[in-house]
């Protein structure tokens, strides 16, 4: 089985900042044509967060008209750019989200159970993972205990010493280890939210992030400055189960090299 994952659209409304500065629908275009020409296609695409910008209903309706050419079944799950409520309205006929509260979910694919989480936080950049948050999380992963299961959320739960980016973390991140560690049959847990490819080792198993479809967070391990913006390509993730070498995972490169701004 293979997975997509795309992260991090920022989509505005057309004539909007996000689309004079950084072409962020064209560059979404781009994403989907670049998943539905791949040979073989994803079987199910993960999108982790920042789906729009100000999260405006506006915005959503663009952005499902962007994302409606995917032949394959498409997941989302709010960043911290996101309005929970407006993307609730958006998609909720596409039937996995929930109806009232977090926008939680989990989803039997294959041989895969994939598990959303809302790491969103009104009004905040950070993200959380509270008491209830990590109640459910844990309900659903002992619902299935032999099943391979990847858990997909905006915020990365670790730091990754680009100073400004940690300073918009996840709260709960030492609860959301307790969680996982108990439950081994979580294959990976898929972020976004930083603009970057990055992978750390987490409770027992592997955390990564994706890099964004619109523009790349500078690799800055310096002292604490302003997120800068690099000319790196768009890119997304592909996550490829099998049963003998379980999940391996790609950076799939969607552009050539271009400024940022």
């Amino acid at each position: 089985m293979l997975l997509a994952q795309i992260s991090d659209f920022h989509i505005g409304v057309a004539g909007a900042d996000m689309d004079r500065r950084f072409d962020s629908a064209a560059r979404l275009e781009r994403a989907v044509q670049h998943l539905i020409r791949m040979e073989p296609r994803p079987d199910a695409v993960l999108c982790t967060g920042d789906l729009v910008n100000d999260g405006l209903p506006e915005e959503y309706a663009r952005l499902a008209a962007l994302l409606k050419p995917l032949p394959m079944p498409w997941y989302v799950i709010p960043g911290n750019h996101d309005d929970r409520e407006h993307l609730r309205a958006a998609f909720a006929h596409q039937g996995y989200l929930p109806a009232q509260g977090f926008l939680h979910y989990a989803v039997e694919l294959g041989p895969l159970r994939l598990i959303g989480l809302d790491t969103h936080v009104p009004g905040e950049p950070g993200g959380r993972l509270c008491a209830e948050r990590l109640a459910w999380l844990e309900a659903r992963l002992a619902e299935a205990p032999g099943r391979p299961t990847l858990v997909f959320m905006h915020h990365p739960p670790f730091a990754t010493g680009i100073h400004r980016a940690d300073m918009m973390g996840l709260e709960g991140s030492d609860a959301l280890a307790a969680v996982i560690a108990r439950h081994p049959q979580v294959e990976r847990v898929l972020c976004g939210h930083l603009h970057r490819p990055i992978v750390k080792r987490f409770a027992g198993t592997v955390a990564s992030t994706c890099p964004s479809t619109m523009h790349q967070v500078a690799l800055d391990l310096g002292l604490p400055g302003r997120l800068a913006l690099v000319p790196e390509p768009p890119a997304c993730q592909l996550h490829l189960w099998s049963e003998a070498s379980g999940l391996v995972s790609h950076t799939s490169y969607i552009d050539d090299f271009r400024p940022a701004a």
